[in-house]
């Protein structure tokens, strides 16, 4: 089974991506849970403890998509900052998101305890830097608000660094960090062998039909249920509710070895935009200096290899020990206009519920929505449920809203503009490109044995025009982030069917020339 992101996180290196067997027929159960990275299972794992009997669906391995691709911050120091959180939803909305991630982060723990899944939890203090040059007003300004939002936090007078003066800055108590794939496996066993659950991978669901009881349709089975949850980074069953509202970017992240008593034993940020984060894992029993950031939207020029080389730079000059490096990896989060993820019933479904916008904070994004989704269904309401509702409109995020969809427009006027290369005799192997043939935009591949691959290059979601991920040997649509294997599989949604193979356009003309001359 195809993982969505081929890069090789230090997670993919130090755990296994569990599989269950695939779907084969029909099954009737009371919620079926579509994605089993850390939202689908985390739900599917909270509603197994109140007796409903859960069935899991993923068209990958459990733990395949996003959630091997975290760099695993367990935050309740959010990164849009608690000054635009009050700004947006108010003072009420700011303690809201803080309590829910605090909250997110002592379930996780709670969790792993109970139920023994070894997963490296570790609490630790978070440390907010300013970026060189900015004014420590800014800061103080958060320090404030965060306060307001009932955080626990402080200024210091810098940052635990021996080798590089942060100045002052801003701790924050009770973060944590874990390896997200061990705690996968955890939620998983405890699903199947005590809660009488059940997952099935490689099953992908091509199809919804919504209702009284909701069903999800792969190509060998189906499910119904009383509830559906769609977990799937972004979600698959709706078209146009959500996916105007938040927008897909890309995030990268390098390992350097370093020795494991000089690795960093809190987590950082700073105020940068795009901004960096620091944390620390183990690999043969050495530490792992984690540094990700470099973002920038989905489908634009990426240059993975130079943006994988600036966080190492940016890191050795905070960490001058840090050795070689180990890892590099990238993956995508959904930054929703207003800072928060969209949790709750889908738009216009009663009995279907959504789990997406993550914001880069999937790890308790996805806590929260398991907790949430389960009140839900459980028919609790809690004051949350108006902070993360999926239908809501934040009205000081306008701007916000309208900046995202005009870049929308822009990327679906691409349809009309000049291809990449002028021809596949441009492409080399191991690449794709853009390439135009008879009016039409063709994705065009040539894989490591010199065969192309050709296909549509316009996204079966809504219609804009793919780019190629050099890194990840994927195709990527700018517009809503759904991404496609190098011969145009679906590795994530929104859309749900692949790419096109491409036509003969001119075997298609010469038919209808020969039409227009019958006629």
């Amino acid at each position: 089974m195809e993982c969505a992101e081929k890069s090789r996180s230090v997670w993919k290196a130090t755990a296994a991506l569990g599989a269950g067997a695939t779907l084969a027929g029909h099954i009737d159960a009371d919620v079926c849970v579509v994605g089993a990275g850390i939202a689908g299972l985390s739900t599917a794992y909270m509603l197994g403890r109140t007796g409903r009997r859960v069935i899991v669906l993923d068209k990958g391995s459990i733990g395949c998509g996003q959630t091997a691709q975290t760099t695993a911050h367990l935050a309740s120091a959010l990164d849009d900052r608690f000054t635009r959180l009050e700004r947006l939803h108010g003072k009420d909305g700011a303690r809201v998101a803080y309590e829910s991630h605090a909250a997110a982060i002592d379930r996780i723990q709670q969790v792993a305890t109970e139920e023994g899944i070894d997963c490296d939890f570790e609490r630790l203090d978070g440390y907010l830097i300013a970026a060189p040059g900015e004014s420590p007003d800014s800061l103080e300004a958060e320090l404030e608000a965060a306060r307001r939002a009932g955080a626990e936090v402080e200024m210091v007078a810098r940052a635990p660094l021996s080798a590089f003066e942060s100045g002052p800055c801003l701790r924050f108590g009770r973060q944590a960090q874990f390896h997200p794939l061990k705690y996968m496996a955890g939620l998983a066993r405890v699903i199947v062998e005590r809660l009488g659950g059940a997952i099935y991978t490689g099953s992908h669901v091509e199809r919804f039909h919504s209702g009284a009881r909701p069903r999800a349709i792969t190509g060998e089975g189906s499910v119904s249920a009383a509830a559906l949850v769609v977990a799937t980074n972004s979600p698959v069953n709706a078209r146009f509710a959500i996916h105007s509202k938040q927008a897909p970017y890309r995030t990268y992240a390098v390992g350097l070895r370093i020795p494991l008593e000089e690795a960093p034993a809190f987590l950082l940020w700073d105020t940068l935009d795009p901004y960096h984060y620091v944390r620390r894992a183990r690999f043969e029993d050495e530490g792992v200096l984690i540094v990700g950031g470099e973002d920038h939207k989905t489908g634009e020029e990426s240059a993975a290899e130079a943006r994988h080389g600036r966080l190492e730079e940016w890191a050795r000059a905070r960490f001058p020990t840090a050795r070689e490096r180990l890892f590099e990896w990238s993956g995508q989060v959904m930054e929703p206009v207003d800072g928060l993820a969209f949790i709750g019933r889908s738009p216009g479904d009663e009995h279907i519920f959504l789990a997406t916008g993550d914001s880069g904070h999937g790890m308790t994004h996805g806590t929260i929505a398991g907790i949430l989704i389960t009140d839900l269904i459980e028919g609790r309401w809690t004051r949350w449920v108006r902070v993360y509702d999926p239908s809501r409109k934040t009205l000081r995020a306008i701007g916000e809203y309208a900046k995202e969809n005009a870049a929308v427009v822009k990327h679906l006027s691409e349809r009309v503009r000049p291809a990449e290369v002028s021809g596949v005799d441009r492409v080399a192997r191991g690449e794709g490109a853009i390439v135009s043939r008879g009016g039409a935009k063709l994705a065009v591949y040539r894989d490591e044995s010199g065969v192309l691959h050709e296909m549509s290059a316009v996204c079966p979601h809504l219609g804009c025009v793919v780019h190629f991920n050099s890194e990840e040997k994927s195709w990527e649509c700018p517009c809503h982030g759904s991404r496609f294997s190098s011969t145009g599989q679906v590795l994530s949604g929104p859309a749900r069917d692949p790419l096109e193979p491409a036509r003969d356009e001119s075997a298609m003309a010469r038919r209808r020339v020969r039409a227009a001359g019958r006629r």
